[in-house]
């Protein structure tokens, strides 16, 4: 396992290589009061050419206080910390189970945002309870709005954008779309990421709706840039559709790297996330 991230200069660091729905991660176990990589140890580690690659570092760290496992911190591929991640969660699950500490079907883990309830499914699968999602734009958060609205129209590069907002412990916008295939999603990103409507930048998602049971998603994820899926940002299109009655309140997400199941019972219910956990392959990183 890897059960010894911290080491002296020039020594290996020891990691797993994990994914969800291609989503991928660089896991460290930092149990013990092992300290967490810096930001140019992140971007070293995430470079595809000259480090491992990956989207996002994962940290597996001592529990906050009784009633979890473990707790898990996350870091972009750029080097800055994030809030929330949906198919790391359920990464960190699998990890905990093949660690052996996770023991039983059900269990649960701190994040940065809060505590997040695990069920083990089988098959390598696992529901991460997500939290009750935040359309308050105070709480997103999202600049230039008062209130609470079903979409939001700014001014991007003298081009009228509207979009859905909403944190699910990190901020998201939700742009629907005719075609995802076609979208601007490399130009747009970006652009939305960097405008004062998001001070904290934002995961922006362009979905299709293809039925009310299905949505087709791609993700433009703040300090990785598009990647094959997005938990949270699934999470996020699902909720800004229920909300507006495009969608049932259990909705397959596809996207690029596999498709996860969400379900909203209600507006003041948590929502749920299912979907697959993989070991990639162990490693040691020469520092």
């Amino acid at each position: 396992m890897a059960d010894e991230a911290a080491r002296a200069p020039g020594q290996p660091l020891r990691f797993s290589k994990m994914h969800g729905a291609g989503n991928d991660f660089v896991v460290i176990d930092l149990r013990g009061g092992r300290p967490p990589p810096d930001a140019a140890q992140c971007r070293a580690l995430a470079d595809r050419h000259t480090g491992v690659g990956c989207d996002q570092i994962l940290t597996v760290e001592d529990p906050t206080d009784a009633g979890a496992l473990a707790r898990y911190r996350i870091w972009n591929a750029d080097g800055s910390p994030s809030q929330q991640c949906g198919n790391g969660a359920r990464c960190i699950a699998a990890w905990l189970v093949r660690d052996g500490v996770a023991g039983g079907t059900d269990f649960a883990l701190d994040s940065p945002v809060g505590r997040h309830a695990v069920t083990r499914l089988g098959d390598d699968r696992y529901r991460i309870v997500m939290g009750v999602p935040q359309f308050d734009p105070p709480r997103i958060p999202l600049h230039g709005f008062a209130d609470e609205q079903e979409q939001y129209v700014i001014d991007l590069r003298d081009n009228l954008l509207g979009f859905g907002a909403v944190s699910m412990g990190n901020p998201h916008a939700v742009i629907e779309v005719d075609d995802v295939d076609a979208a601007p999603v490399e130009t747009i990103g970006p652009l939305l990421q960097a405008s004062d409507a998001f001070p904290q930048s934002a995961n922006v998602g362009f979905a299709q709706v293809h039925s009310r049971a299905r949505v087709q998603l791609r993700v433009y994820e703040r300090g990785a840039g598009e990647t094959l899926a997005c938990g949270s940002g699934a999470c996020a299109a699902a909720a800004v559709l229920m909300r507006r009655g495009r969608v049932d309140r259990e909705v397959t997400i596809a996207m690029p790297g596999g498709d996860l199941q969400v379900s909203w019972p209600s507006d003041d219910a948590p929502l749920a996330m299912a979907g697959p956990a993989a070991f990639v392959f162990e490693g040691e990183w020469k520092q």
